[in-house]
């Protein structure tokens, strides 16, 4: 075997374990090839958890395009880029216009109808639920610290304050 072979059999195995590189030649998928779920397998972006949503089948959805509203006048005016789905179902309408793709739209407009299938399917054991509730938890707390903080140096602002008005006296 000559040497270029051999490194090239390496990298093939190295890359089977542990994932595809990019043009760059960063690891996209640091997880070995036993979570590997899909090829190539690239992590979802922005998305801290991975959530099992339901299942939507087209049958089940009736799309309409429609005008935009909002601010961007003649583009948004004059394109029907807003995605309206309707799950037959159940009857939960989402209604999409976060971009000015219409293939973006119909993807995000799915994501959000599945998220609010999981909430009315689930109830209040829903994860969608509890994760937002964890979440305005941490924010309030976050904010009854800093209040706290703020309270404490406007104390100790006043503390000083006093004690070089009785030195002067």
């Amino acid at each position: 075997m000559t040497l270029t072979l051999v490194s090239q059999r390496l990298f093939n195995a190295w890359t089977l374990k542990w994932g595809i590189m990019n043009i760059r030649h960063t690891l996209i998928s640091p997880q070995p090839h036993w979570r590997l779920t899909g090829w190539p397998f690239v992590l979802a972006a922005g998305k801290k958890y991975q959530i099992d949503l339901p299942v939507v089948h087209e049958e089940d959805l009736e799309e309409q395009f429609v005008r935009g509203s909002g601010p961007g006048g003649q583009a948004t005016n004059k394109t029907s880029n807003c995605v309206v789905l309707k799950h037959i179902p159940t009857g939960i309408v989402v209604k999409c216009h976060q971009t000015r793709s219409v293939d973006l739209n119909r993807k995000r407009a799915r994501e959000i109808l599945r998220e609010k299938l999981e909430v009315a399917y689930k109830g209040e054991e829903s994860e969608l639920l509890k994760m937002k509730q964890e979440s305005i938890q941490r924010k309030q707390d976050k904010r009854r610290k800093v209040n706290e903080n703020t309270e404490k140096k406007r104390r100790f602002k006043e503390m000083l304050i006093s004690d070089k008005a009785d030195e002067k006296c």
